[in-house]
């Protein structure tokens, strides 16, 4: 148990006795049935960035240094499939997935039973807030040296209103007193014990949470509260799957980098496939993880003949790579078409190679790539853009391509989970490559990002373990001014918007 103990002798309640416990518990409630998300199903087996909502929360308690033990307690009828959960993700600390009770309340006396009469730091939290930060975890263990009980809550920025039984206000509480309750709740295992010892013998017992219980029957007892987080939402409602889903998104803008030597023994022996690496952020990619002792292997219809939206190509193509290395651990998908023009104005053979580049070919490659794939248990990367959280004017088929590869990247995650298979999404901002400067010809150069550093920015999510997420790539205020991509001169310079395709209806496409 890694905990700081350092306490405030100033705040300690007077005569308190030195705490020591044995050993730090988390206990993940996730009884409830979903029943307001309109779920068939336990909200937390519903699948947010890849993974059910219960494994995220399970993962920041198995990160915690200062957790030592994590108990699950699940909706009765549903315990299987969260000890297959629990088993597939390898959490060492998970010790026991039980039965929860009819209520909070009775969910709690469960537990309580499962840890055993030991002093023991106690933490229960709620199974459908995975979006906990490991900062709210320490400082509820931290405070645990100096106080028996501790709750988590943030300000409210609304004001609250007690309304009579007509539904008219009686009262305007004095907002800077409120707070919105959040959990974890932390207890000294004995404090919470005595607390339910005593609710047990009143025939009105009714609390909605265990501060409540603590408050109520152990009054002279302080509770510590500790900030919470805004993120560290409560998945209850149809808009909050939405809501934690982007939130998921904005947490994992920054996969974790490594350093020269970490890239190379992370990369030495692996097999990377770029369809799209004859330049842009392809070929930059494909240049970096060579570098650090990768083996890859860049097709494009420029480069190597590869058309893109042709499944034999693509066999063909992944058939290459496997056949010379005996393995295939990831397989990139950079190239894309951006042709601007209102939709009335584009002529057939534009309308069709925009959907066969965009999006057939990504799904194309990604059926071809799964059998590959699940061999090394590997990742298949996709590119998106910032047209793809609304459409807009003259972007019509762009944007909707790129929303597209959002929902494909999100469903193939979902369906490639048990076969150990991760897809992710890069959501690069404006880039300096040649397919951009062919779209909108020269541009301010302090305005763009480099396509190097959306390249490292893949390699990055391609060694990390996230799947199903959409990853923004922003440019830094500190970050040198980008170049022109110069892997393909003949290819830079202005074009006219909605530029003709060739004779033969088959222009090459550009890429990222």
């Amino acid at each position: 148990m890694t905990q700081d103990l350092t306490t405030d002798t100033e705040t300690r309640p007077a005569g308190a006795a030195p705490w020591r416990p044995n050993r730090t518990v988390a206990v993940v409630l996730a009884g409830g049935t979903g029943s307001r998300v309109g779920l068939g199903i336990p909200k937390q087996l519903l699948k947010i960035a890849g993974k059910p909502i219960i494994e995220h929360t399970i993962a920041v308690f198995e990160a915690a240094p200062e957790i030592d033990e994590i108990i699950v307690l699940m909706a009765p009828g549903y315990v299987d499939d969260a000890r297959r959960i629990v088993d597939a993700a390898g959490f060492r600390k998970v010790t026991r997935v039980i039965s929860g009770g009819d209520t909070r309340n009775a969910t709690t006396r469960l537990a309580l039973d499962a840890i055993g009469p030991d002093d023991c730091n106690v933490l229960f939290h709620d199974a459908v807030r995975p979006l906990l930060s490991p900062r709210i975890v320490r400082e509820c263990v931290n405070a645990l040296w100096t106080y028996e009980a501790v709750d988590v809550a943030i300000p409210s920025a609304d004001t609250i209103i007690q309304v009579d039984a007509d539904d008219c206000i009686s009262d305007i509480p004095v907002r800077a007193h409120l707070r919105r309750g959040q959990t974890p709740q932390a207890f000294r295992s004995g404090t919470i014990r005595e607390a339910y010892r005593l609710a047990a013998d009143d025939p009105e017992f009714n609390a909605t949470d265990d501060c409540g219980v603590v408050l109520r029957y152990l009054p002279h007892v302080p509770i510590k509260v500790i900030p919470g987080a805004d993120e560290n939402i409560k998945v209850t409602h149809p808009v909050d799957v939405h809501l934690a889903d982007k939130l998921f998104q904005l947490a994992a803008q920054n996969p974790r980098p490594l350093d020269d030597r970490a890239y190379t023994e992370e990369l030495r022996g692996r097999t990377i496939v770029i369809f799209g690496g004859s330049y842009g952020i392809g070929h930059h990619l494909a240049e970096l993880a060579r570098g650090f002792g990768a083996r890859v292997f860049a097709f494009s219809r420029s480069g190597t003949g590869t058309h893109v939206e042709r499944a034999e190509d693509v066999e063909t193509a992944l058939k290459t790579a496997f056949e010379a290395t005996g393995r295939i651990d990831h397989v990139v998908v950079t190239a894309g078409v951006l042709r601007i023009g209102a939709l009335a104005d584009m002529d057939d053979p534009t309308i069709e190679q925009m959907l066969q580049v965009n999006f057939v070919a990504p799904v194309t490659i990604a059926r071809r790539a799964l059998p590959y794939l699940r061999q090394t248990g590997g990742q298949l990367l996709l590119y998106t853009s910032s047209s793809y959280t609304r459409g807009r004017a003259r972007y019509a088929l762009y944007s909707a391509t790129k929303a597209a590869l959002v929902n494909l990247t999100q469903a193939l995650a979902d369906e490639w989970s048990e076969f150990g298979v991760r897809v992710n999404c890069v959501n690069p901002e404006r880039t300096a490559t040649p397919m951009r400067t062919r779209a909108f010809g020269e541009e301010p150069e302090h305005t763009l990002l480099a396509a190097s550093t959306v390249a490292r920015a893949s390699l990055d999510v391609l060694l990390s373990s996230l799947t199903g997420q959409v990853i923004d790539v922003r440019r830094s205020p500190g970050e040198p001014v980008a170049v022109p991509d110069e892997a393909a001169p003949a290819r830079v310079g202005a074009q006219p918007p909605l530029a003709p395709l060739a004779a033969n209806g088959n222009g090459a496409p550009d890429a990222w």
